[in-house]
């Protein structure tokens, strides 16, 4: 997610649209603020399992979910359990990314435009950014940096990096990167976004957490159970469409070019081929919503299965899961 006020949830109006009706039991994947949670509540669901890694959402939720009683479940977890904490589900959705109000606490370290220790974790235990940033090698930085921010500039970055050792806070890793890039033009993100967003995903491991959340949304929705998936940028993107592409019955390929397989049983139906992007209404009121994309699919009554993390398009990173 990118930053910007209050937290509005990204492409909820669609969500319930393409979804309705909204019913029975379903699971909140990425919690937060618990924007989705609550309109799903109240567009109709009979309960709502809330899911966080982050400890720190279900305090602020406790200010408004007393009215919801039972219907509202809290588990700390990640989403790639989710089967754990679900079965028979009626819909799963998941708003992938980091959130406004993680971006907003200084001394969470994910903003390069506050100063704050290089932490970036979602969960708050384990390694954080600073150890990854001040202990890999440059191979693995640059990689990281490639691969997870698509930042074509990766090995100068990461050059650099290693001779700024050691870097303990947001905005010394955010000058270091925007010395070895050229100044924004109006308009254009700054230099440091890539990088931070990289970073961001290697602590979390965002897009193995994607990848086994997926597989766990097959396992646990119901037929006629639905999938939601909000994405913000290309790669989660380009797995999302991948995975749903091969479990609706067409095989996912890494290669375009390369023949497409095909699959006996589909595990889902695509609502749409192509992506849902926010209408002009929602632009013009949550402006950070403009690279978002949704995706839905509908579980069938195929069993479960397994597809390997690649044919989806996982970026591949030593030293990284």
């Amino acid at each position: 997610m990118t930053a910007g006020g209050p937290h509005i949830p990204v492409l909820i109006d669609a969500i319930l649209s393409h979804c309705a009706p909204i019913e029975g039991t379903w699971l909140d994947g990425t919690f937060g603020a618990g924007g989705y949670a609550r309109d799903l509540l109240d567009a109709g669901a009979a309960r709502v399992i809330g899911v966080d890694r982050d400890p720190a959402v279900f305090d602020m939720a406790a200010e408004w979910a007393g009215p919801y009683g039972d219907r509202l479940v809290l588990q700390h977890g990640v989403f790639s359990k989710l089967d754990e904490y679900g079965a028979d589900l009626d819909g799963v959705v998941l708003d992938l990314g980091v959130s406004s109000m993680q971006l907003d606490q200084a001394e969470r370290g994910f903003s390069f435009m506050r100063d704050g220790p290089l932490d970036m974790r979602m969960a708050q235990d384990g390694p954080t950014a600073a150890d990854l940033v001040n202990n890999a090698d440059e191979t693995v930085l640059a990689d990281i940096l490639f691969h997870y921010g698509e930042e074509r500039a990766s090995r100068r970055i990461a050059r650099a990096i290693i001779a700024a050792r050691p870097i303990t806070t947001t905005l010394e890793l955010a000058g270091v990167v925007e010395k070895c890039l050229p100044r924004p033009k109006p308009g254009q993100s700054h230099p440091a976004t890539r990088s931070f967003q990289a970073l961001r995903i290697a602590v979390n491991n965002e897009y193995g957490e994607l990848y086994q959340g997926l597989m766990a949304a097959e396992r646990a929705l119901k037929p006629g159970g639905q999938l939601a998936v909000v994405t913000f940028h290309s790669v989660e993107d380009r797995m999302v469409k991948r995975f749903l592409t091969a479990r609706g019955g067409r095989g996912a390929n890494a290669n375009r070019y390369a023949p497409e397989t095909v699959q006996e049983a589909a595990q889902f139906k695509l609502k749409s081929r192509k992506a849902i992007a926010p209408d002009e209404d929602e632009l013009a009121v949550n402006p950070r919503s403009r690279s978002a994309k949704l995706r839905v699919g509908v579980r069938t009554d195929a069993p479960a299965g397994t597809i390997d993390a690649k044919s989806i398009g996982m970026p591949q990173t030593k030293g990284m899961k």
